[in-house]
């Protein structure tokens, strides 16, 4: 209740800061434009000018756009409309199963537009421009929620959002550079998963786009229709980027979006210098690590962000970099929250889980950072359980990607997470005549492997056993579930060294009041590798109120 009036008093006071924003468009008349009449080719391929959008066999879509701001946004949207509005669809259906009363919807979609009224202060014109021509393919569903320009623009800062406002660590990524010794060649190499899980809906459309913009540099990103931003990208000029969560604390407003950061930083640096200088000059709303690997400079370094901090870290004396979700650098060795989260996540572990990959994969190529992208098991090879956080793998990846910058050359995961085929393309070719030339964009004859994992009946049974628990989940916040004890045993069995099938059987019983079982299920879940300390201490206090029970 508190809550709400807080909420109420901030939107009664700030109500005109709110209509000002939900009347701004971007100016875009400097800019031409040739409203796009796409061709379609067959049912996966469509072509507008020299503009494409393909999926390829891999079941990966590929995006090709080039041109000024305005006609790069109307030449995404008009090719992707279909994914757009689809994706836009998965994603808003996510919130609404987060948040499924339509009073608190009506409160949050409020104060969502209050905590977004100046993100466009912050947002360059010419992405502003981009996003303009890219809204006007949204779906007229939403626009309860927001215009369509400025709903594209908060969706770009999803991620940023709810990482501020409840501290979601929807996303704990892992990701490594390694170079001279580290790798078969000497050359720059980088691996990294993108742990960003919003269901398995929204992350089967991928999307590979390759930008060329009418001003600065080409680049390839990977992320999903609707997108402009950048969460894993290289450019032509071999400028890497990554993002990892970090610990954030609740800033008053939306500011930059981190993927229009390194959207910059792709399009126009060519150093690490030139990645640093963007960065500091961009305002952010919450705490983020950027990988930037660099072909010229041979080198990779973290560029750690935050609302009211800035730290690079650099290695010396080894020529490797590990990122994880915690930060490394000078600036933030007193920072609590950093401290915290390093002693109570699963940030520490994954760390750790690189250094002792790296003791037995040395000398790197692609396919071992594949296989090190790939592995699931915890420290010293002990069985976790399928979906671990602390596993490198954690089975819900959107996608994984490995860059070669001084080969210019990127690969892709597909589907299922990174256990399926990567794809390899090759910048030099694609921004240049040769992919013309050739009719395709990947280089398949460089394609790494699927992973045998995928095709196991382990994991045929994890897949189930994400399906199950949600049942399970079901039977514990419902009254109107019953389950058996074989129901039980059954989802216990899909995934036995994963510690939450067990903790959840606990809560089970312990709503039926079947105390001794529950008992036996919480100790038992004690015993495996639990993700967080939290975790555990949730685990731990429902054993104390079990034995209490048994007491009575």
């Amino acid at each position: 209740m508190l809550l709400f009036f807080s909420l109420s008093l901030i939107l009664t006071l700030t109500s005109c800061g709110i209509r000002k924003s939900i009347k701004h468009l971007p100016d875009v008349k400097q800019y031409s434009l040739e409203v796009p009449k796409v061709n379609t080719i067959n049912d996966s391929t469509f072509s507008f000018n020299q503009n494409y959008l393909t999926k390829n066999k891999q079941q990966l879509w590929e995006l090709y756009i080039k041109g000024n701001p305005l006609q790069m946004g109307y030449n995404n949207g008009a090719l992707t409309q279909n994914l757009m509005q689809k994706q836009e669809e998965i994603f808003f259906a996510k919130v609404e199963g987060f948040v499924p009363s339509k009073f608190k919807q009506n409160i949050l979609r409020g104060f969502l537009k209050w905590y977004n009224r100046k993100m466009y202060l912050n947002v360059r014109e010419d992405y502003q421009a981009e996003l303009y021509g890219l809204s006007q393919y949204s779906s007229d569903k939403y626009d309860f929620i927001a215009p369509k320009f400025l709903r594209s623009m908060y969706l770009h800062g999803a991620h940023d959002i709810g990482h501020a406002m409840q501290d979601l660590m929807v996303v704990g990524c892992t990701s490594l550079a390694v170079w001279n010794e580290n790798t078969e060649d000497g050359d720059l190499l980088i691996g990294r998963n993108f742990d960003f899980y919003v269901g398995d809906d929204f992350a089967k459309n991928k999307l590979i786009e390759f930008v060329e913009p009418e001003d600065g540099i080409p680049y390839l990103s990977v992320s999903w229709p609707g997108m402009i931003g950048v969460v894993s990208g290289m450019n032509k000029e071999g400028i890497t980027v990554t993002i990892n969560a970090g610990k954030s604390k609740i800033p008053l407003t939306a500011k930059t979006p981190i993927s229009l950061v390194t959207r910059e930083i792709l399009q126009y640096a060519t150093t690490i210098d030139e990645a640093i200088a963007i960065a500091k000059k961009r305002k952010v709303f919450v705490s983020e690590s950027i990988l930037v690997g660099s072909a010229n400079d041979k080198n990779a370094v973290i560029i750690e962000v935050s609302p009211d901090n800035f730290g690079i870290y650099r290695v010396e004396n080894t020529s490797r970099v590990f990122c994880t979700n915690h930060f490394q650098s000078d600036a933030y060795k007193d920072d609590k929250r950093n401290q915290k989260h390093i002693l109570e996540s699963h940030s520490e572990y994954r760390y750790e889980k690189l250094q002792e990959l790296l003791q037995v994969n040395k000398k790197l190529n692609p396919e071992k950072m594949a296989s090190i992208l790939r592995d699931k098991s915890g420290l010293k090879g002990e069985n976790i359980g399928y979906g671990n956080e602390k596993s490198i793998n954690q089975l819900l990846a959107h996608h994984s990607v490995i860059f070669s910058p001084q080969k210019k050359l990127v690969w892709v995961s597909s589907n299922p997470y990174q256990l399926g085929e990567f794809v390899c393309y090759d910048l030099n070719e694609i921004f240049s005549d040769k992919r013309l030339k050739r009719g395709e964009f990947a280089r398949s004859d460089l394609n790494i492997a699927k992973d045998p994992f995928v095709d196991s009946e382990a994991f045929s049974n994890y897949e189930v056993s994400k399906i199950v628990g949600s049942e399970m989940n079901d039977a514990i916040e419902k009254d109107n579930i019953v389950l058996s004890e074989d129901a039980v045993n059954y989802y216990k069995s899909l995934n036995p060294d994963f510690w939450l099938v067990y903790y959840q059987a606990g809560k089970y019983y312990f709503k039926i009041k079947n105390y001794s079982a529950a008992k036996i299920e919480f100790e038992k879940a004690l015993t495996k590798e639990i993700t967080t300390v939290p975790d555990q201490k949730n685990i731990e206090k429902y054993l104390r109120k079990t034995l209490k029970k048994l007491k009575q």
